[in-house]
């Protein structure tokens, strides 16, 4: 019987405020709450995020004696024909601990807030009567010091609660064991009572206890989930199994399934809503669900918890391999505490029986899941003797499955090796030495930080985890933004730290997810879909090479489809003939005949989904690879009809500038403008709205100290040279003695017709890297914008595998990425040429970054949420030289040192025109 639903509720700010009523509380005044829910997401009380610290003083088990109270009180009718079976109360999790009564009695406590709980009511209960529910919760309680996780503090009942009727001589305990090997599986079910099983698919009846070999049985993998039905039948009723049979093996230190080398493309998965919280609904699952397998995501770790377990059939369903975490964090007392520090709880013996005992209680909620391929004890809890004794139970209860623990540096007691954030040289060292760390499988736990715009670098990861076997992937940091969806004045926007008045709070931090708070996929997602697809996509000389990544499929259930362009215009499109390819396998095809003799001629090959999938529908795009069938020139010509000579022969050099930039061109210190054409204060860009990769690692604080971000512009001269209009300024900081000396070059091409030839010369003792280096400028405001390049979305240096090849449009406001903490974002790498309504610029020859928005950097800078940004009648254009790579710095290792911008001369060539 579902209890879900409409509660009485009072909150009281401590124990002591808590009226000691719940033999025969007096509800008529209390309000009514939702569960499952959290109190501070119903109105009463507030969220509050930190990522390591305590939100109240270090002296455990103690907590503040203002402990928020919480009362839940509900009347339900046991129905009459539960009579002669056992009734009991289950909750799947409340935050953080929490008491029962039952008609005034009390029935027991319990803490461990992402964990089941259960009390046996049977004999206080009469069956056909009602009865009151009284459930007291405490915000604080000494569970809260080893649940430190990274996230929003939030309470109360949060998911389902439900009454259940246990028949006499009912299985409880079933345990599952279903292997498979060379074709074949063994199945056998262990149960507390006896009884028999039966599974119908495979003709099979046999005794619990018993193992029996299944011939010709189909394995479960994430690529193929195959289930079987199974029930077992005893004497108090039936139980209902879905069987996977599997087999997860460490093979000359690599971790296997059924055989096959698993390279874990995987996320880190919070439980979240911006609504709701963690209190999720089936639906909210079955989204995220459907993310990763759209996006060729094949692993979750359940950071740092076990999810709610309606997740879990979801993956053995749909396919995702499980790293199943303990709820288990002490990341505030560090990991070495020295005395006099007080001891982590890992090392803390009072702790042990409840640390043994939260494992206990996952493993055995979770263990007939084919989906779990993993056990970890917990996360960021340094080293300890508990956790020795949680890895020990757990490989004496389930011996199939390897256990994790990152924070076992040393490998001492864990199956696995794992590190957090790992430079690529650390990944390369490990790959290479085999015998390291026990010779055991390696795998990155936490990567890619996802916070704000970013992760950058994720290529380079994927190609060393297919380089080096025992380095086998791993999780991004993580799945979704956790920002709560709020407003103030009538202004909608997704809070994060801070935003509710906390004392102490870790900001954004707990915005760092692939997918927006909404759930829609932020440009790090996008990227990641690209470079973990199954399929490699690429080739020349008309030929395309297709590589199959896949662990067990072959690709006879995709469609490749094949579009030839030029300049982004299509000139053919038809299906390519490709073979089924074995996993593992590469085969070259050729492409149908195109004139390669046309610039930017361009092969697009994608793989569709040929039928439905339970998880997205036919033509669902798999992977996809260009091929560029012409040969760019080595020597393009810079401008188009030799314009500097043209207007040299003219001998009226005295009007160049008139004919360059027409009688309204300028050169202030505010910037150039070029008279007739409707540029305004053109001059030099080297700041770039900090990124959080830029701004938690202190990079952008070099940045600032050398002045980047307050440049001031001088007009050095300006004049007609060899008949073009020749302005130099020099762009610098104040207080220190190094600029950027700058030569535009204005050449009048044709009718509304403009050349730039710029070249940059820094002086002084200029910094070492810059954020950006390119040309800004304003005009009208703009209502569409149409580009040759890369795209649709948003590309960096070291980001930009998804971003392909073609002709776009889009309106300003599509071209934004709307980080929940504003910041750096939108620019399009490898431009070609762009079209701002009336405005056209071109490459000439010089590819440029193009950024469009309706905000200056120093807005984007300075808001802190989306509403803070107010378009007003100008659109403010950036084209770059060159950009910062994005990185993941703001959790990981510095950018490598290929994406900075290092300070250098540097030139750009383009073409303004109407």
């Amino acid at each position: 019987m579902p209890l879900g639903g409409e509660w009485s509720f009072r909150l009281s700010p401590s124990l002591a405020e808590a009226p000691d009523d719940l033999k025969e509380p007096d509800v008529s005044g209390w309000d009514m709450i939702s569960v499952p829910g959290h109190w501070q997401l119903s109105g009463y009380g507030a969220p509050a995020y930190t990522n390591i610290d305590y939100p109240f003083p270090l002296e455990p088990p103690h907590v503040p004696t203002a402990n928020p109270t919480g009362d839940y009180v509900r009347t339900v009718t046991v129905p009459a024909d539960w009579a002669g079976s056992r009734v009991v109360l289950r909750f799947e999790g409340v935050d953080s601990r929490f008491a029962v009564h039952v008609d005034g009695n009390l029935v027991g406590w319990s803490s461990g807030s992402r964990l089941p709980s259960e009390f046996d009511l049977t004999d206080l209960v009469a069956p056909g009567n009602e009865v009151r529910i009284a459930v007291r919760v405490h915000q604080w309680s000494a569970g809260s010091y080893v649940e430190d996780q990274d996230m929003w503090w939030l309470s109360g009942i949060f998911r389902d609660v439900t009454l259940l009727a246990l028949k006499p001589q009912a299985p409880t305990d079933v345990f599952v064991h279903a292997t498979y090997s060379d074709g074949s599986g063994t199945l056998k079910v262990d149960s507390d009572v006896p009884g028999t099983v039966v599974v119908e698919e495979l003709g099979l009846e046999f005794p619990t206890g018993f193992e029996t070999p299944v011939p010709a049985v189909e394995p479960w993998s994430a690529e193929s989930p195959r289930l079987y039905d199974a029930v077992l039948r005893a004497e108090g009723g039936e139980v209902r199994l879905r069987l996977g049979f599997r087999t997860v093996e460490i093979v000359d230190g690599v971790l296997t399934v059924n055989g096959n080398r698993v390279l874990f493309n995987g996320v880190n998965r919070h439980e979240f809503h911006p609504d709701r919280g963690r209190a999720l609904t089936e639906q909210d699952m079955l989204d995220d669900v459907l993310v990763m397998k759209r996006a060729g995501i094949n692993a979750v770790r359940t950071s740092h918890y076990p999810p709610h377990p309606h997740f879990l059939d979801l993956c053995d369903q749909y396919g995702l391999y499980v790293v199943d975490e303990c709820d288990l964090e002490t990341h505030g007392f560090g990991y070495e505490p020295e005395p006099p520090n007080l001891p982590n709880p890992v090392m803390d013996p009072r702790f042990e029986t409840d640390l043994v005992g939260r494992m206990r209680r996952m493993v055995e909620r979770d263990k007939n899941h084919p989906s779990i391929v993993i056990w970890s004890l917990g996360n960021e809890c340094g080293m300890g003797d508990n956790l020795r004794a949680m890895y020990a139970f757990a490989r004496d209860r389930d011996s199939s499955r390897p256990v994790h623990y990152e924070r076992d540096t040393e490998a001492e007691f864990v199956d696995i090796y794992s590190q957090m954030y790992t430079s690529l040289e650390g990944v390369t060292a490990i790959g290479e030495d085999m015998a390291s760390y026990r010779g055991l499988p390696f795998i990155l736990c936490e990567y890619g930080h996802a916070m704000g715009n970013g992760p950058g670098g994720l290529s380079d990861y994927h190609a060393l985890f297919e380089k080096y076997p025992r380095c086998q992937g791993g999780f991004i940091w993580e799945f979704i933004d956790h920002g709560l969806r709020t407003s103030v004045d009538g202004k909608g926007f997704y809070a994060y730290g801070g935003d509710f008045g906390e004392e102490i709070h870790d900001g954004n931090f707990v915005c760092d997810g692939l997918l927006f708070p909404d759930r829609t996929p932020s440009p790090g997602m996008l990227e990641y879909t690209k470079v973990i697809e199954p399929l490699v996509i690429g080739g020349d000389s008309g030929v395309v090479n297709i590589t199959n990544r896949y662990e067990v499929l072959d690709t006879s259930h995709l469609t490749f489809r094949v579009v030839t362009e030029v300049a982004g215009e299509r000139i053919g499109a038809g299906v390519l003939d490709v073979p089924a390819i074995a996993p593992g396998g590469t085969v070259s095809v050729a492409l149908p005949p195109a004139d390669a003799s046309h610039p930017e001629t361009w092969v697009t090959v994608t793989a569709e989904l040929t039928e439905a999938t339970q998880w997205a529908d036919a033509g669902h795009r798999i992977a996809w690879g260009q091929v560029r069938l012409d040969t760019p020139a080595a020597d393009q010509p810079r401008h188009a009809g030799g314009a500097t000579e043209a207007a040299a022969a003219s001998g009226e050099a005295r009007h160049a500038r008139a004919e360059a930039v027409g009688e309204g061109g300028t050169a202030t210190g505010a910037g150039i403008s070029l008279g007739e054409l409707p540029v305004r204060n053109l001059r030099l860009d080297v700041w770039r709205a900090q990124t959080d990769n830029d701004a938690i690692p202190g990079v952008a604080d070099a940045w600032r100290e050398a002045g980047l971000h307050r440049v001031q512009h001088r007009v050095v001269s300006e004049g007609v040279k060899d008949g073009a209009w020749e302005v130099v300024t020099r762009t610098a900081p104040p207080a220190l003695q190094w600029g950027l000396v700058a030569t535009w070059r204005f050449t009048h091409l044709a009718e509304g017709s403009l050349g730039l030839d710029l070249s940059i010369e820094p002086e002084g003792q200029f910094p070492a890297t810059l954020p950006r280096l390119g040309i800004t400028f304003e005009l009208p405001k703009v209502s569409q914008v149409e580009w040759f390049g890369t795209g649709p979305g948003e590309a960096y240096v070291d980001t930009r595998a998804a971003a392909a090849v073609g002709k776009y449009s889009a309106t300003v406001d599509q071209l934004q990425a709307p980080y929940v903490r504003p910041q750096e974002n939108g620019h399009r790498i490898d431009t070609r040429w762009a079209q701002l309504d009336s405005l056209r610029i071109e490459a000439a020859p010089d590819l440029f970054g193009l950024t469009v928005r309706d905000w200056t950097s120093a807005d984007l800078q300075n808001a802190k949420h989306a509403p803070d940004l107010v378009a007003g009648d100008t659109t403010y254009v950036t084209l770059d030289l060159a950009q910062a790579g994005i990185g993941s710095n703001s959790c990981g290792p510095a950018l490598p040192d290929r994406y900075k911008l290092h300070t250098a001369a540097a030139s750009l060539s383009v073409r303004f025109s109407v």
